[in-house]
């Protein structure tokens, strides 16, 4: 009896043995199934972020403590014309000075910024940069750089062209401004010269005969006029939607940051309009800086701004509860006296929506002021 008790004790032993060694195994193997499958999504995350980093347009590098440069993409080595691999461990500052600064700076703070700034190639050549970059604290000590820079030089050149031909159109401008009243002057001296010329006593007058020399001269220069055929070239065709999204981002935090309310109920429907994107976001932009100017003096303050399309043209409405406009009949006129900056605001205003082929009027209302700006349909 005592053996078989001593024998089944030693199976059933063996036996629990056995079952925990099979359960320790099937956890054993359980957890390195998670750690391989973990492992595997680390490594499909490591190439996801890698391929993204090698295939992207902008130029990614990080920069170690001491300012050399540790990775690279192969945007980064095309936008410094340098060969792959070339970066690595070079200083960053003779690249980028900015970043250069930044990194010691971020001694004793860390950035997440943004910023544009002179940059040169390997070659020496400079270009403009746009830069976003944060400063990290690495493991190993020290702080580091991560930037993603590309190339704002093209971007540059024809903003500043584009700000060059409008420069140019609104000196067109003005010049036939300033041509309308100089032939408004040159006239009326060139009728009371023709009154004057029968007086006896002022003929064969040297004086008197430069006067009208000078007044001739005036006539001429007065005759510079924008040309329609001026007018036909600088149209073009736009979408509309956009400019009214890209105005108001503009105004919002205007109208915000001077407690006035802004009723936007300018639809979202796609038309094609004939215009300029520049030349309508200053028309737009003109019309509610007089808005806000003449919502100052009073307790109610709201811009509505409103859409009207229709089969040939779109009218774009702005409407605000300022004191109102005294003397209407003299708004579009250059160089007004009693306007608050040159005058000139309105009158440019209105000559660049006709270079379009549209238009801006004002509109009487009972209460406030009302433009309303019209545009030709495509």
């Amino acid at each position: 009896m005592p053996r078989l008790v001593f024998s089944w004790l030693g199976f059933a032993g063996t036996g629990l043995f056995l079952f925990e060694l099979l359960r320790n195994r099937r956890i054993v193997l359980t957890h390195v199934d998670e750690l391989e499958s973990h492992t595997r999504q680390r490594r499909e995350a490591e190439e996801q972020l890698q391929m993204l980093v090698d295939t992207s347009p902008a130029a990614i590098l990080t920069v170690g403590s001491s300012g050399e440069v540790l990775l690279a993409n192969h945007a980064a080595h095309e936008l410094f014309n340098a060969e792959d691999n070339q970066l690595r461990n070079r200083a960053i500052g003779s690249f980028v000075p900015a970043l250069s600064t930044a990194l010691q700076s971020s001694r004793s703070r860390l950035y997440r910024t943004a910023t544009q700034c002179r940059a040169q190639r390997a070659d020496g050549r400079p270009f403009l940069a746009g830069i976003w970059f944060s400063t990290y604290r690495a493991a190993s000590g020290g702080n580091r750089l991560a930037a993603i820079i590309v190339d704002l030089s093209e971007e540059f050149i024809s903003r500043e062209d584009l700000s060059l031909d409008y420069l140019l159109k609104n000196a067109r401008i003005l010049m036939g401004a300033v041509s309308h009243e100089i032939r408004n002057l040159a006239g009326a001296a060139l009728i009371l010269h023709q009154n004057l010329s029968r007086v006896e006593a002022l003929k064969g007058n040297e004086d008197f005969e430069a006067l009208n020399t000078l007044m001739q001269g005036l006539e001429k220069l007065s005759a510079m006029e924008l040309t329609a055929g001026a007018a036909e070239q600088e149209r073009q065709s736009i979408e509309l939607a956009p400019v009214l999204d890209e105005l108001r981002v503009l105004i919002e935090s205007v109208c915000r940051d001077c407690d006035i309310e802004l009723q936007w109920e300018a639809t979202d429907e796609s038309r094609m309009v004939r215009a300029d994107h520049y030349g309508l976001i200053q028309v737009f932009l003109n019309l509610v800086k007089n808005s806000r100017r003449a919502l100052e003096s009073v307790s109610e303050r709201r811009i509505r701004i409103s859409t009207v399309h229709g089969e040939q043209s779109t009218t774009i409405r702005f409407e605000d509860t300022g004191p109102g406009i005294s003397n209407p009949q003299v708004l579009f006129r250059a160089f007004q006296g009693d306007a608050e900056a040159s005058g000139l605001g309105l009158y440019v205003s209105r000559a660049l929506m006709k270079s379009f082929g549209g238009d801006l009027s004002f509109e009487p209302a009972t209460h406030g002021c009302v433009f309303a700006v019209t545009l030709l349909s495509v």
